[in-house]
C-alpha cells in the first residue's frame, strides 16, 4: 500500500480568482515578488485562506440532550418535583445525586468536544512569505492561496505547495509518512504541510490551504467525536438500560399495593391518603436506582487523574484510566516513543590499513560544516578538531546522491579529497568485503556511513553534476544509532511480565526497526515488510498474530492493523508523536502520545505523557487497577441494594401491603451502608490484576445478596402481620434496623481482604447507624418508633439469619471466582 498525493486545488471548482492566477514560475531572470495586497484580498474574500474548519461534529445540545434528557432522569426529576409539591422536602435528597450526575456527564463530555475542536497539526505559530516583493512573518492561518513561501532550514511548511526551486532543500515527513530519512525537494516537487525543512532552503507556491490541505484531510477523521471503550461504563449503562425497562411496570405494582393497603384507590383518593402512597412509591422506585454508583465511578477516575497529573501524565478523558490497566497488546511507533528521535554518533570501524593523515580532521569538518545535516553534526562529538579548515571545494550532502564531498588543498593538514556518504553510493563494486561489512553493520539497526579519500579533486560532468574522484578508496565504516529512551527497556519488560503483548510498528526500515527492537530487550528478531501485509482484515490478523516487528507502515496500514487486532478479541493500546500515527490512535481503545508530539497527535490521544518519560505508562497501569476493582468492590453493594429494592417493590406490590420505607430512611442508610464507605473503598490501593467480566462477577453476588436482604425484611413483615403489635412507624423502624445490619454485614464482605483503614470505615459506618437509632434529632426526621421487644427479636433473628446467609454467598462466590481464574490462566495454577 502506499500514500495516495492529494489532488493539487482543493477539490473544488475554479472560482475567476484561481482562473486568473498564474502557477508557472516566473520566466528565467524575472524575479518573484509575490501577491499584492489586492491579490490577498481577493483571496482571502474567496475563502482561499488557510484557517481550517472549527465545525464539531458534535453539537452542545446534542452532549446536553444525551446526558440530561433520559429516562432515567426524568423518573428521577418526576420523582423529585412530586415529593416537593407533596411537601414532602425531607424525602427528596436524592434529587441533588442525579443532578451531580447529569453535570459530570456533561462536563465530561463537553470537554472532549473542546479538545477536538482545537485539533491543530502545526507548532510552528508564523510562515515566511514574499508578498509584493518583501518578505514578511505572518500567522500560518493568514496564509492564501498561492503565496509563495520561503523555506529554510527549522521551518515548519505551513500550507501544501509546489517548490518553484531548490537549494539543497530536504525536507522531514516523519510525522506524515512516519520514514525517518529526509526527502529531497527538487523544482516541481510537492511540499506537505506538517513536513520540515532539515537542510538546505527554497521557495515554494501554496496550491491547498486550510481543510483542502493533505494533513487536514488526514486528521479529518480524527475530529469525529468518540468517547473510549470502557468496560465499567458499558456494564452501567447496561445496568440503568435495564432498570429503566423495569421502573414502569414495578412502579405500577408498587402504587398498586400502596393503594391497595389504604384502603384501596377510591379509599385513598377521597381521604387524601394517597399522598402517603406516593411517597411510599417514591421510594421503592429510588431505591431500584444506584444513584451514587455513577458518581462515584466519575469520582474514582477522577482521583486517579490528578494522581496521575502529579506525575506528569495527562488524562484527556477519566475512562482512559481504566483502559490501559484493560488492554493485552501495546502497538508501539518507533521513532518519539521507544527513541527520542535523535541520532547519536556509535563507532568507528577502520577499513584500511594504512589510515591517510588527516582524516579525523576531515571528519570533524563534515560535522561543523554549516549546511550539514542531522547525521553528519553526530560527528562532532568524537571529532572535535576540523572546523578550522578551509576548502578548495565541497559538495553538500544530497538524499539523490547519498554523499557529501570536500577537497583541501597543499596547505591543509587534510590535503586531498573526502567523501562521506552512503556506502553502496560511494564505493565501487571492487570493494566487495567493504560494502558487506557495511550490510552486516546496518542488519544490526544501524546507520552507516562510509568515509573515504582520494588524491584527485571532484569532476565536474557535462550537465554540470558534480561526480565523484577517481581512485577512491574507504578508509573507515561511521555507524549511528538512533537514541533510544532509557526507560524504554524496563517498561517494555514491565508489560510483558503483565501479559500485554508488544507490536513496534513503523515507516522505516523492516530491519532499522528491528535493530531498535532488539536494543530496547526483545531479542533476535526479524522485521517485517508492510508492503507484504495483507488487506484482508483476518489474514492482516494472523500475520499479526505471529510477527512482532513491522517497517515501511503506512499511516492507513497502522489504523488497518489496530482493526485487525481488534477483530482478533484484542484490547489494543497505541502510542505515536505524528500526523501518520492519528488515524490508528483514534481507533485504538487507548491513545498514547508523547508531549514532543504534533499538536493534533496530542488532541486525539486519551493520554499524553508530559515529560516524555515512557516509564510513565506503569503508573497509568497502577491507577487503571485501582479504579476498576475498587468500582467492582463499591458495584456490588450498589447493585445489591438495587436488588433488594426490586423483590421488595414486587413482592410488597403484589401482596398489597404498603412500602416498608420513607425515601428519607432509605437515603440515610444507603448512605451510611453504601454511599460513604464506598467513596473510601473507592480510592484506596488495589493491585489486583484486570480480569474481565466485572459485571457478571458483581452481578452474580449482588442479586443474591438483595434476596437474602429482601427475604429478611418480609420475613419480618409477616412475622409482624401476624403478631399485629406494633404500628406502622414501629414496623418501618424494624424493618430499617434489619436492612440496616445486614447492609453492614455486606460492606463487610465486600471489603475482605480487611485492612485497618478498612476496619476503620466498617467501624464508623456501625456508629453513624448507632447514632441514626439513639440520638432524638435523628429519630424525629427520620419518623422511628422504638418497636416492641418481640418485634426486636424477630428483627435480630433475621439480622443473624441474613448474615449468615451472606457469609455462605461469600464463600461460593470466592471459590466461583478461584476456579474461573484457574481456568483462564491454568499456568499460573500450577
Amino acid at each position: 500500500m502506499t500514500r495516495t498525493p492529494p489532488s493539487r486545488n482543493n477539490d473544488r471548482p475554479l472560482n475567476p480568482v484561481q482562473q486568473d492566477r498564474q502557477l508557472t514560475p516566473s520566466a528565467p531572470g524575472v524575479p518573484l515578488v509575490g501577491l499584492s495586497r489586492d491579490a490577498v484580498a481577493e483571496r482571502v474574500a474567496s475563502g482561499l485562506t488557510n484557517t481550517p474548519s472549527t465545525v464539531s461534529s458534535r453539537s452542545g445540545w446534542s452532549i446536553l440532550r444525551d446526558n440530561v434528557l433520559t429516562l432515567f432522569n426524568g423518573i428521577v426529576a418526576g420523582s423529585f418535583a412530586l415529593l416537593l409539591v407533596l411537601g414532602q422536602w425531607q424525602d427528596a435528597l436524592f434529587g441533588f445525586a442525579a443532578v451531580g450526575n447529569s453535570v459530570i456527564g456533561v462536563v465530561q463530555e463537553y470537554r472532549a468536544k473542546r479538545l477536538l475542536d482545537s485539533l491543530a497539526v502545526l507548532n510552528s505559530p508564523k510562515a515566511r512569505v514574499l508578498r509584493d516583493g518583501r518578505v514578511t512573518d505572518i500567522p500560518v492561518a493568514d496564509v492564501v492561496m498561492d503565496d509563495i513561501l520561503l523555506l529554510r532550514a527549522g521551518d515548519q511548511v505551513s500550507a501544501d505547495a509546489h517548490a518553484l526551486d531548490s537549494e539543497g532543500l530536504e525536507l522531514d515527513e516523519s510525522l506524515l509518512t512516519g520514514e525517518s530519512d529526509p526527502v529531497e525537494k527538487a523544482a516541481g516537487s510537492e511540499i506537505l504541510a506538517g513536513s520540515s525543512v532539515v537542510s538546505g532552503h527554497g521557495r515554494a507556491r501554496v496550491t491547498r490551504v486550510g481543510d483542502g490541505s493533505f494533513v487536514s484531510r488526514l486528521t479529518v477523521e480524527a475530529k469525529r467525536f468518540s468517547l473510549v471503550r470502557s468496560e465499567i461504563r458499558i456494564g452501567l449503562n447496561r445496568i440503568l438500560r435495564w432498570i429503566s425497562w423495569a421502573l414502569l411496570p414495578v412502579m405500577l405494582i408498587v402504587v398498586n399495593g400502596q393503594m391497595q393497603a389504604l384502603g384501596g384507590w377510591e379509599t385513598a383518593i377521597s381521604t387524601g391518603s394517597w399522598r402517603t402512597g406516593a411517597v411510599g412509591a417514591v421510594a421503592a422506585v429510588i431505591a431500584m436506582v444506584p444513584l451514587g454508583l455513577v458518581l462515584l465511578t466519575s469520582v474514582a477516575f477522577a482521583v486517579a487523574g490528578v494522581r496521575l497529573s502529579r506525575q506528569q501524565v495527562l488524562v484527556r478523558e477519566l475512562a482512559a484510566v481504566e483502559g490501559l490497566a484493560r488492554i493485552d497488546m501495546l502497538c508501539l511507533d518507533k521513532t518519539g516513543t521507544l527513541t527520542d528521535g535523535t541520532i547519536a554518533f556509535d563507532d568507528v570501524h577502520t577499513v584500511s590499513e594504512r589510515l591517510p593523515a588527516g582524516w579525523k580532521k576531515a571528519l570533524g569538518w563534515f560535522g561543523f560544516e554549516p549546511n550539514a545535516n542531522a547525521t553528519a553534526r553526530c560527528l562532532t562529538t568524537a571529532f572535535a578538531e576540523g572546523k578550522e579548515l578551509k576548502p578548495i571545494s565541497a559538495v553538500p550532502f544530497s538524499s539523490h546522491r547519498k554523499w557529501s564531498a570536500v577537497s583541501f588543498g597543499a596547505s591543509s593538514d587534510a590535503v586531498g579529497t573526502w567523501i562521506l556518504g552512503a556506502p553502496e553510493f560511494v564505493l565501487g563494486v571492487t570493494e566487495t568485503e567493504t560494502l558487506a561489512r557495511a550490510a552486516c553493520l546496518a542488519a544490526e539497526g544501524k546507520r552507516t556511513l562510509v568515509i573515504a579519500f582520494a588524491t584527485t579533486p571532484l569532476a565536474v560532468e557535462a550537465l554540470g553534476e558534480v561526480a565523484l574522484p577517481r581512485g577512491i578508496r574507504p578508509v573507515a565504516l561511521l555507524t549511528f544509532r538512533e537514541q533510544v529512551r532509557p526507560d524504554a527497556r524496563q517498561t517494555l519488560r514491565y508489560f510483558h511480565d503483565q501479559g500485554v503483548q508488544i507490536r513496534i510498528i513503523s515507516g522505516d526500515d523492516p530491519q532499522t526497526v528491528a535493530g531498535v527492537a532488539e536494543q530496547v530487550g526483545m531479542g533476535p528478531i526479524e522485521g517485517f515488510n508492510a508492503t507484504d501485509l495483507p488487506e484482508n482484515l483476518e489474514e492482516l490478523g494472523v500475520v499479526l498474530e505471529a510477527r512482532t516487528v513491522f517497517g515501511r507502515v503506512t499511516p492507513a496500514q497502522k489504523r488497518q492493523m489496530i482493526l485487525a487486532l481488534q477483530a482478533r478479541g484484542h484490547v489494543v493500546a497505541m502510542t505515536g508523536d505524528g500526523v501518520n500515527d492519528i488515524l490508528a490512535l483514534k481507533v485504538a481503545d487507548i491513545g498514547i502520545a508523547m508531549n514532543s508530539a504534533t499538536q493534533a497527535t496530542k488532541s486525539v490521544s486519551r493520554l499524553v505523557l508530559l515529560d516524555d518519560r515512557f516509564d510513565r505508562l506503569p503508573s497509568v497501569v497502577a491507577e487503571g487497577r485501582r479504579a476498576i476493582a475498587n468500582i467492582e468492590r463499591v458495584s456490588m453493594l450498589y447493585l445489591a441494594k438495587t436488588s433488594y429494592a426490586v423483590v421488595l417493590s414486587v413482592v410488597f406490590g403484589a401482596l398489597l401491603w404498603g412500602f416498608p420505607f420513607l425515601p428519607r430512611q432509605l437515603s440515610v442508610i444507603d448512605g451510611l451502608t453504601i454511599g460513604i464507605p464506598a467513596f473510601f473503598l473507592a480510592l484506596m490501593s488495589n493491585g489486583r490484576r484486570y480480569r474481565p467480566g466485572f459485571l457478571k462477577r458483581s452481578l452474580s453476588f449482588a442479586i443474591p445478596a438483595g434476596i437474602i436482604v429482601a427475604t429478611a425484611i418480609a420475613s419480618l413483615h409477616v412475622y409482624a402481620e401476624i403478631a399485629d403489635d406494633a404500628t406502622a412507624d414501629s414496623r418501618r423502624t424494624a424493618s430499617l434496623i434489619t436492612l440496616a445490619l445486614i447492609a453492614l454485614w455486606i460492606l463487610v464482605v465486600a471489603s475482605r481482604p480487611l485492612s485497618l483503614r478498612r476496619l476503620l470505615i466498617i467501624g464508623s459506618a456501625y456508629v453513624g447507624v448507632a447514632l441514626v437509632f439513639t440520638v432524638p434529632i435523628s429519630t424525629s426526621f427520620l419518623g422511628l418508633d422504638t418497636p416492641p421487644l418481640p418485634l426486636l427479636a424477630a428483627s435480630a433473628v433475621c439480622v443473624v439469619s441474613g448474615a449468615i446467609a451472606i457469609e455462605m454467598l461469600a464463600c461460593v462466590h470466592r471459590r466461583r471466582l478461584a476456579a474461573t481464574g484457574r481456568s483462564r490462566h491454568p499456568e499460573q495454577a500450577r
